[in-house]
């Protein structure tokens, strides 16, 4: 699709509104008994731990998409590293309506969060080697573009954003085409202007990979002393680029790297970033709209 970044925000709005509806917002018994009190307050979304914030905008939209009067204010962008007990955002409006979307919008800002944290943590392990680090399609369902774009705000690459971006050729797929030369080829007949990258996971399907001049080859779990091979076989002029992944860790990142691989290795794609990230540890908390703060930055 070409105009992606339509898709992406049609999809985004559509993924709150399932969320507000999901938790019942217009149904919330509780705060709907208290209408009476109703007045404007003013709020302030804390860091508990220190960490990297991802996902203002979407916060934003699930206030926004409960009350247009809400005012938010950001102190800490997408991107930005906190620490704990930094204030990143305030917010002014209905106090309704202020309870009504704080757990939802506190949902995606502490998921997010939470992986450009993890992601800022591998991104500054590989700086040293001058590997680019990717993510991977191993995202939540309804949230492939939220997640990606957290990897990006922690320092991360996207990679694929969807089946359609490039042709990556796995196991079931050379055993569906037959071999790796068969899958190439039929894919180069139909669509010639997209790169493609070949999962290889022995040293017989890298030599094969290799031979046909592809764009990238991803090493899937190749144990230490396989890689060390791949330094062998990657000649001068070559102009594939070779990935490793399959239980990279933050503790072993560093022995992946031993043995030249360094030189040889352009990227290190890592599942966790989008499937085991822990959220990001963020409070909210309603003031009383005299007090006055000093939250300029």
């Amino acid at each position: 699709m070409n105009d992606w970044k339509t898709l992406e925000n049609n999809l985004i709005i559509r993924l709150i509104k399932i969320a507000l509806l999901e938790d019942r917002v217009n149904e919330d018994i509780t705060t709907n008994s208290l209408l009476d009190f109703d007045k404007e307050v003013f709020a302030i979304v804390s860091a508990k731990e220190d960490g990297i914030i991802s996902g203002i905008d979407v916060f934003s939209k699930v206030f926004q998409t409960l009350d247009k009067d809400i005012d938010i204010k950001v102190f800490f962008p997408d991107g930005s590293k906190v620490k704990k007990g930094d204030e990143v955002l305030s917010i002014r409006g209905k106090e309704s309506s202020i309870l009504k979307g704080e757990r939802t919008a506190l949902n995606f800002l502490q998921r997010l969060s939470g992986i450009a944290s993890l992601t800022g943590k591998f991104a500054d392990k590989l700086k040293p080697y001058g590997v680019t680090l990717l993510d991977t399609r191993k995202t939540t369902p309804g949230m492939r573009y939220l997640e990606k774009k957290a990897v990006k705000d922690g320092g991360g690459t996207n990679h694929r954003m969807n089946l359609e971006d490039m042709a990556m050729i796995k196991d079931n797929h050379i055993a569906m085409a037959g071999s790796i030369t068969n899958a190439v080829t039929k894919i180069r007949a139909q669509f010639g202007d997209k790169k493609i990258e070949v999962e290889v996971k022995n040293l017989i399907e890298l030599d094969e990979a290799l031979s046909l001049n592809i764009d990238m080859i991803m090493l899937d779990n190749f144990p230490l002393d396989l890689l060390k091979e791949v330094v062998n076989r990657k000649k001068p002029g070559d102009q594939v680029k070779f990935e490793i992944s399959g239980n990279v860790t933050l503790e072993n990142i560093d022995e992946k790297m031993k043995g030249g691989l360094k030189d040889c290795i352009d990227f290190i794609s890592v599942g966790a970033l989008t499937h085991s990230f822990k959220s990001l540890d963020l409070s909210l908390n309603i003031l009383d709209k005299e007090i006055e703060r000093d939250l300029r930055r």
